[in-house]
Parts: C-alpha cells; sequence; structure tokens
C-alpha cells in the first residue's frame, strides 16, 4: 500500500515538474516575443532599426532636396508652388484686372526660383538632425504613422532652419530677382487711386512656404520608402521596411 502511495505520489511530482516545465517554456516564449514586439516587432536589434530608419532618411532628405532644387521644383509642383500671400489677393486680383498681369506671373516665378535656388541650403540641417536621432526616436518612428519621420524632422529642425532659411531666402529672392519684381508689383498696385496700400514681409512668406514645401516632399519620400520596396535602395532598408 505504501509502495503505491510513493509510486503515485512520484508520477503527481513528474506531472508537477512537467507541466512546470511546460509553463516556464511558455512564459519565456511569451517575454520573448513582447521583447521583440518592444523592439519594433521586426526581429532585428535596435541598432539594426536605427541605423536603417537613419539610411532612409538622409535618403529621403538627399532626394527631396535634389527634387526641390531643380528648376521648377517648386513652380511645378500643384502641392507646394508659393502663389501670391492671402493678404495680396486683392492686389493679384486688381493688377490681372488693369492688364498687369504679366508683372504678377514675374513676380510668383520669381518667389518660387528663390526656393529653388535656397532648398539645397537645407540637406545639412536635416543631416544633422537625423544623425542626433535616439534608439527611442527610431522606434517610435517605425511604429509610428507613414509621416512619422517627416514630423520627427519638423520637431527638431523647425526653428532653426527658419532661423539659417531666411537670409538665404533674402540672398535668393535678390539673386533671382524676385525682390525687384516685388517692389514692381506692389508699387503699382498702391499707385491706384483709392487702394489700401498693401506690402507684405516678401522674405517671411517665401521662407515659411519654402519650409513647408521642404517638409511636404521630405514626406513623400518618406511614404515611398515605407509602402514602395523598389525604393528601398540598400539590403539594410530593404530588412527594416520588408520586416
Amino acid at each position: 500500500m505504501k509502495k503505491h502511495i510513493t509510486i503515485t505520489g512520484l508520477a503527481i511530482i513528474v506531472s508537477i515538474s512537467i507541466a512546470s516545465a511546460q509553463s516556464w517554456k511558455k512564459l519565456t516564449k511569451d517575454v520573448g516575443s513582447k521583447v521583440e514586439s518592444v523592439k519594433g516587432g521586426t526581429g532585428l536589434s535596435e541598432d539594426e532599426v536605427g541605423a536603417g530608419l537613419k539610411e532612409a532618411l538622409i535618403q529621403g532628405v538627399e532626394k527631396g532636396v535634389a527634387q526641390l532644387s531643380q528648376a521648377d521644383g517648386y513652380f511645378k509642383d500643384p502641392q507646394i508652388k508659393i502663389p501670391m500671400p492671402d493678404e495680396a489677393k486683392k492686389v493679384e486680383t486688381k493688377l490681372r484686372k488693369l492688364g498687369q498681369g504679366e508683372k504678377v506671373d514675374e513676380a510668383i516665378l520669381s518667389m518660387n526660383r528663390a526656393a529653388e535656388d535656397a532648398a539645397s541650403e537645407a540637406k545639412d540641417l536635416f543631416v544633422a538632425a537625423i544623425k542626433a536621432m535616439t534608439i527611442t526616436d527610431a522606434m517610435n518612428i517605425l511604429k509610428g504613422n507613414d509621416d512619422a519621420a517627416t514630423r520627427y524632422l519638423r520637431k527638431s529642425t523647425n526653428t532653426e532652419l527658419t532661423e539659417k532659411f531666411r537670409p538665404i531666402i533674402k540672398t535668393s529672392l535678390d539673386k533671382v530677382g524676385a525682390t525687384k519684381h516685388w517692389e514692381t508689383v506692389f508699387s503699382t498696385y498702391n499707385k491706384v487711386p483709392f487702394v489700401d496700400k498693401v506690402n507684405p514681409d516678401l522674405e517671411q512668406y517665401v521662407t515659411e512656404k519654402a519650409i513647408t514645401g521642404l517638409f511636404i516632399q521630405v514626406a513623400k519620400e518618406e511614404l515611398q520608402i515605407r509602402k514602395n520596396p523598389a525604393a528601398r535602395a540598400t539590403d539594410l532598408l530593404k530588412k527594416v521596411f520588408g520586416n
């Protein structure tokens, strides 16, 4: 009888041990899955994810800036073309009615040419911000929305970009003749009898619009890398975004 109890007890102990081992195995597997989930669910190391994202962003910035720096990079893109400012719409309307549409067109074209001329200067600022990105930033971007990286760049660079971009824009405005065309438009308008005098801050306006266009273009490139396998130019990008 005692022997039977002993055998039965042993069987119970073995069963409990097996069950415990299986539970432990499941627990460690679940924890491992959660760790991978925290890392982005890719099975990649955090360093690989960080390097891949930085590579992707730098690629997107370089391509986006190159696109905008070309002639018509702003002017022929309806999404980012710089129009007359809202407070000057009545100026544009009035001058076109007076047969001065050519002057208005020249002013609009020259603003866009200034933005195109200045665009390349933004690349170094963007690249510096990307290189300063932390692992936490990288993981949040990987798990974020399709424009998470662009949002990070805007948050990280917008103030400095505005400060450094305005004098560049001023130089570009003078270089392409935009300042002259702007003065011609508004001096012509302000000579019209019985109109309220208008002359918006050209440098500030073009700076804001040029920077907005830069971020829109970078967002387009980010979306391409996330959604289009053909846009992933390196093995690391394929590995990170393929997962």
